[in-house]
């Protein structure tokens, strides 16, 4: 596997691979993999012929309260868990080769950045979309993996796409879970042994709800009781927000009438968790297909 620190070496690696006519598959990480990374990169792998992964913890996604110092980091176990899944290309540049000196230019999708993480997280969304949106000149990937765990995130991203008219395809892969349901995320390395059992109520709250769907429950506000209460009963747990919204638009809804998602952003002690699922009426279970709508 090539390790790559500049954007001339990676630059280098893909001209080589399109020389051969081969296709690339691209995911974009912050590193400190997990299962859901390891994931996206074998999705990758199966329908591409090389697979490029990067590792960047970007600061412009972060705010001024926010955790980038302290972000979990380990580039050795990462480069190991890279390798061992067949991953061709790791690029890892520093803070400097993506922001040289005099940086200044930025990417915004409006509108669906406007809600959920975008509204409790100003500036947010345009770190993500600068950031990707470079990855995406540099790599030039016919296909770019995302989870369905960061939902909104990836309908930015979609939508960036389309309107810049970039020549690829955002496949998004469903949210890998660990055996109890937590949503399997590099911040999960925070929470104390009581605070990883007090995170398991998002996971109990967003099954509530598809249940209840299932059962024939439309009205939003009255799901969204149902998820509000569920979290409440665990001390632990301060919620920042909890919406059900359309897709893939995510406008508000006062009643399910197709497909809706259920995002939640919760604290647990200081760490904030996020998930979502797909709420659909048309589906038995209540629960989409993350192909099909994000």
């Amino acid at each position: 596997m090539l390790v790559c620190r500049t954007i001339s070496e990676i630059r280098g690696f893909v001209r080589q691979a399109r020389a051969r006519s081969q296709t690339i598959g691209f995911v974009p990480t912050m590193g400190y993999f997990h299962e859901g990374h390891l994931t996206l990169m074998r999705e990758a792998k199966k329908a591409c012929d090389v697979v490029v992964v990067s590792i960047f913890v970007n600061p412009l996604q972060f705010g001024p309260q926010e955790d980038f110092n302290e972000y979990p980091r380990d580039f050795e176990r990462d480069k190991r868990l890279a390798a061992e899944v067949g991953v061709d290309a790791l690029f890892t540049p520093p803070v400097e080769e993506m922001y040289p000196a005099g940086f200044s230019t930025h990417v915004e999708v409006a509108g669906l950045t406007q809600c959920l993480c975008g509204l409790s997280r100003p500036g947010h969304f345009r770190g993500v979309t600068t950031v990707v949106a470079k990855l995406f000149n540099i790599v030039l990937p016919d296909r770019a993996y995302f989870g369905q765990k960061d939902a909104q995130q990836a309908l930015v991203i979609k939508r960036m796409v389309r309107d810049l008219n970039m020549p690829l395809e955002i496949v998004t892969v469903p949210t890998v879970r660990e055996p109890d349901g937590l949503a399997m995320s590099s911040r999960n390395v925070y929470l104390g042994p009581r605070e990883r059992e007090a995170a398991r109520v998002l996971y109990r709250s967003l099954k509530l709800a598809e249940r209840a769907v299932a059962g024939g429950e439309m009205d939003v506000a009255r799901l969204l009781e149902i998820v509000r209460q569920e979290i409440a009963s665990e001390p632990l747990a301060q919620i920042d927000y909890a919406e059900i919204r359309s897709l893939p638009d995510l406008e508000p809804l006062a009643r399910l009438q197709g497909p809706g998602l259920l995002a939640l952003a919760v604290r647990i002690g200081k760490t904030r968790l996020i998930d979502n699922t797909i709420l659909n009426p048309g589906n038995s279970g209540g629960a989409g297909d993350a192909f099909n709508y994000v």
